[in-house]
Formats: C-alpha cells, sequence, structure tokens
C-alpha cells in the first residue's frame, strides 16, 4: 500500500478495515483529484448500503440479473413486471441482437467454418510450416500459425463480449460466463485457441440454462476439453488420470463429494480411448471393434484405445461396455447428491454472496435432485428467494462484471466498435476470458479482487470510460479514427433510480465534480458501483 503514497487518515481507514481496500482506494483516488472531495468521502460509512424499500425495485433486480443496469433493461423490467421478466430470463425464447452486432458476430470465421474443417486447416498449416527447411521461412511460418490460432481466440472472446453487452438474454449470457468458468480450459493449451469459439457455442451457451447432465455430456466429450486435460492421451495401458480427477473434483461432485482415489482411477479408465481425430479418415479397427467406433467432428471414441475390464464407480459396478460406460458415469455423476449441492453453492456464491444462506443452498439442491439437473428451476428458487432481495448491494464485482456493468451503463444500447481496450482491462486485472491457467476457473469470492493494485486499476479504467476516452468507438483500418461517443451517465436512469442508492458522501463527490468527465469518472469509481 505505501507505493501509493496514501494519506494517513486513508491508511488508518484501510488497516481498520482491511478487508475494505477499494474503500481507502477510493478516497485516494478522488484526494489525488480535489482535496474537498477527499473530506466529504472521508466521512462516509465503510460499506455501500441500499435501502430496504430499493431492493426490488426494477434498477435493483435488474442490475442483478443482467451484465448490469441499463435504462433500456429497467424499462423493459418495468413494463413486464418481475415475474413475468424472470421467466423470460430464464426460459428465453429466440430474440435477436442488434443488426449491426449480430452482422459483425455472422462475419466471423467461427461463425462460418465447421471445428472440424477449422482445425484440419490450421494443422495443415502447422505441418506445412514444419516441413520448411529454410530458419527463416520456418520462423515466419510458424509466427503465421500461432497469429492465426490467437485470432481465432480474439473472435471468440469479441463475441463473448458483444453478446453479454448487448443480447437481451442476460441470465443465459451470465451463466454462459458462469458455466465457461466452471468447466475452465485454458486457451494456451495446444490448438485450444482453434476450438473455443466453438465449445462456448455448441458445449456451453446452447445448455447453459438447460439440464445439467446434458451440458455435462456435452463438455466431457468436447475437443477442447479432451485436449486441456490430456484425455486425448489417455489409453489402455497409459492411463491418465487428469481429467478424470477434475471431474470429480471441480465438475461434479466437489473436494469433499465422498469419492476416493480409487474412484479417480476406475474414472480415468472409462475416459480411455475419448479423445481427437483431426484426419478425415477413422482407424483401422479389428472386426470385434468397429461396432463401438464413434466419431463426431473432432470427436472420437476409439475402442482400440479403450479399457474394457469391468469397473466399479462410487461402490457401483458400471454394466455399460465402450462409450457407454461414460454414458453411465456421467448419469451417475449428475444424480449424486454431492453434486447437486456442490452446484447449487457455487451457483449461490456467485449470483448472491461469497457466504451463501444454508438454509437457501439446500432448498436449490432439492430443486436440483428433483428436477434431475434443471438449471433454471434450481435458479428460479434462488431469484425468487426473499435472501436474494435482501443481498442487493452485497456482492462485491469480479473484474468481468465492474466492466462490463460500467460499458453498459454508459452507452446502455450503443454499439461499441472496439471491444479491445475492454479484453485489455480484463488482462490488466487478472481475468481474461479463456485465460485461467489452472482448471479450478476464476475465484467467485470478493477477496480475490479488492486489492489495492485492483482498485488503481479499476479506477483507471473508471476514468477512460467515464470521460470517453476509452477507444471504444475506434475504428480499426488504414484511416483509423475514433468516433465522438461521451457517455451518458448523467440520466433520466440515474435521477431515477441510481443517486437514491448512493451514500451522502458519494453524491456530495458528484456535486462538486468539475466536469462532466470528472462526473462519470467519480460515478463509475465510486464505492457502490464496486458492488451489485
Amino acid at each position: 500500500m505505501t507505493a501509493y503514497r496514501m494519506p494517513s487518515t486513508i491508511k488508518n481507514l484501510v488497516r481498520i478495515r482491511p478487508g475494505r481496500v477499494w474503500r481507502g482506494m477510493f478516497l485516494w483516488f478522488v484526494a489525488s483529484i480535489c482535496s474537498v472531495l477527499l473530506a466529504a468521502c472521508a466521512t462516509s460509512k465503510p460499506e455501500p448500503t441500499v435501502t430496504a424499500q430499493a431492493n426490488t425495485d426494477p434498477y435493483v433486480m435488474v442490475n442483478r440479473l443482467t451484465w448490469g443496469a441499463t435504462q433500456t433493461a429497467v424499462e423493459e423490467l418495468s413494463r413486464q413486471g418481475l415475474a413475468q421478466y424472470l421467466n423470460a430470463q430464464l426460459r428465453p425464447q429466440s430474440r435477436t441482437m442488434p443488426v449491426v452486432l449480430q452482422d459483425q458476430i455472422d462475419s466471423m470465421t467461427i461463425e462460418k467454418t465447421p471445428l472440424l474443417e477449422l482445425v484440419q486447416q490450421l494443422d495443415k498449416m502447422r505441418k506445412d510450416a514444419d516441413a520448411l527447411t529454410l530458419d527463416e521461412a520456418k520462423k515466419t511460418a510458424q509466427q503465421a500459425y500461432q497469429q492465426e490460432l490467437s485470432r481465432l481466440q480474439r473472435e471468440a472472446a469479441t463475441r463473448h463480449l458483444l453478446r453479454a453487452l448487448y443480447s437481451p438474454k442476460q441470465v443465459q449470457e451470465q451463466m454462459t460466463w458462469f458455466w465457461l468458468n466452471h468447466f475452465s480450459v485454458h486457451q494456451g493449451k495446444g490448438n485450444v485457441r482453434a476450438m473455443l469459439g466453438d465449445y462456448e457455442e455448441n458445449a456451453i451457451r446452447v445448455h447453459a440454462l438447460g439440464n445439467f447432465r446434458d451440458l455435462l455430456g456435452a463438455v466431457v466429450t468436447h475437443p477442447a476439453m479432451l485436449r486441456y486435460l490430456d484425455n486425448d492421451q489417455n489409453a489402455v495401458g497409459r492411463i491418465n488420470e487428469n481429467f478424470a480427477r477434475e471431474l470429480l473434483e471441480l465438475h461434479t461432485l466437489g473436494v469433499n463429494g465422498g469419492y476416493a482415489q480409487r474412484d479417480v482411477q476406475e474414472l480415468a479408465r472409462v475416459l480411455t480411448g475419448h479423445g481427437i481425430n483431426i484426419s478425415p479418415s477413422s482407424p483401422a479397427l479389428k472386426k470385434e471393434l468397429q461396432a463401438y467406433y464413434l466419431r463426431r467432428g473432432l470427436y472420437e471414441f476409439n475402442p482400440a484405445r479403450h479399457d474394457f475390464g469391468d469397473k466399479v464407480l462410487l461402490g457401483k459396478p458400471l454394466t455399460g461396455r465402450g462409450a457407454e460406460a461414460l454414458k453411465e458415469s456421467l448419469d451417475r455423476l449428475s444424480q449424486h447428491p454431492s453434486t447437486a449441492a456442490f452446484i447449487s453453492r457455487k451457483l449461490a456464491v456467485y449470483w448472491l454472496a461469497d457466504e451463501p444462506p444454508l438454509a437457501l443452498v439446500n432448498q436449490m439442491a432439492k430443486e436440483f435432485s428433483q428436477s434431475k439437473g434443471d438449471i433454471a428451476a434450481v435458479l428460479k428458487v434462488l431469484f425468487t428467494a426473499p435472501e436474494f432481495a435482501a443481498a442487493s448491494g452485497k456482492k462485491f464485482k469480479d473484474p468481468m462484471r465492474f466492466v462490463l456493468s460500467s460499458v453498459r451503463l454508459a452507452y446502455d444500447q450503443k454499439a461499441v466498435l472496439n471491444v479491445g481496450p475492454m479484453l485489455n482491462w480484463l488482462n490488466r486485472m487478472g481475468e481474461p476470458l479463456y485465460g485461467r491457467v489452472s482448471p479450478d476457473g476464476y475465484p467467485l469470492l470478493g477477496n480475490a479482487w479488492d486489492s489495492a493494485g485492483q482498485m488503481a486499476t479499476r479506477f483507471e479504467i473508471a476514468k477512460a470510460i467515464g470521460s470517453g476516452s476509452a477507444g471504444l468507438f475506434k475504428v480499426d483500418g488504414p484511416q483509423a479514427q475514433e468516433r465522438p461517443a461521451f457517455p451518458q451517465l448523467s440520466n433520466a436512469l440515474y435521477y431515477q433510480a441510481i443517486e437514491k442508492t448512493l451514500t451522502p458522501s458519494t453524491r456530495k463527490a458528484l456535486e462538486d465534480a468539475a466536469s462532466p468527465q470528472e462526473w462519470g469518472t467519480f460515478l463509475l469509481s465510486s464505492p457502490e458501483m464496486m458492488y451489485r
């Protein structure tokens, strides 16, 4: 903290409230601009509060059910009523993105080229590069291959951010991020960057509000996951337990879910033979194995690599053989009470609080079991619980939510032309899309994201957005220029809804702002904007 040279009064405040580093940083940031604002904020309460009357008003509920409140979304909830709005979010019908954004998405390679064809093209590119004999030519070709992989990763990240910002199906978009984080894969493993777009679209998003067993099956057999956790190397006689361990510990039962090392070993045997085939041809198999062979795009179950021996999982024998053994295993894991409890608690941590009420988690787990893993039904138990309405303004925003909520609030439905600054902000704050190296996903607890360095970066981002200098409307190309688009923060939504949720010190800081740019910076960097 000393690197920031904060005034002693702020240091004392941080020392007294170590879990509230953001408060000290906020005061320091304001002090660096105007000493009058420091005096106003220094007397504020240690934590933002929202009045009980505001807990279920449209602004507060939209702010929690979407990636961040906008005037458009608040008006929609007000028009429909909370019950209808919530049902529409949990069971979304086909609703389109703004045309200009959908056109941008439709033009992407990951949208136009099937995964198998895309990976085959890249594999040929890699092999052609490796075959070159001249060092300089080989280096150039290998760099071009890596650049193409990175371009495809950026397409997937850009599409994700555009949908998060503008899709009317906001709960689905948040659950897409949640499951991408839960079933995390890292972009740096092999050629996973080429698979990210398909993994997100066809394994995660389509099942994000559907059935957990369907989601689990789609993830477990997707090439991105199989490659990331080395299951494409898992074969009879050469067992690799990586995927089996994470499937039990991180994806289903949880670390204390009641499984043993023997279950990891048995599940690893079940997973043998499930891998990837980039070539257009199928392997030559013995006649007695041919009926077991499966191929769907890049995914392949090769029975010649599978352990057909008898297996016991979680104390019960598996009757299925070949790929059927995996289906039976996933049925067992998805229906296990530990999975219901583990997934329900993780959902409650993400949406509600770092320490969610046990009684509510138990209600969610009961619904999970009774509905056989209906994700939307479990979320409805959470969203309609009294605890959900009572917890507004308490959940600290992670970097993803801070960035998205700030841009949404500043620009509503005005389409940004360049998400590059947003991707850079997420990188700087340590939460880039597809960037978690370990398979556990990014932490969901607030204290992972409230360090002094984190907050200093947030204030820089708030200044860039609030002053209109973020570069979100900079058009790339030979005649690159930034189209003027000043953020609309001091609008009807602020005066009708946001203002009443602010503490007196934050209002005083805003009143004393010397310019609209400074006003926007103060609002986005205020303590209240760090919570949802």
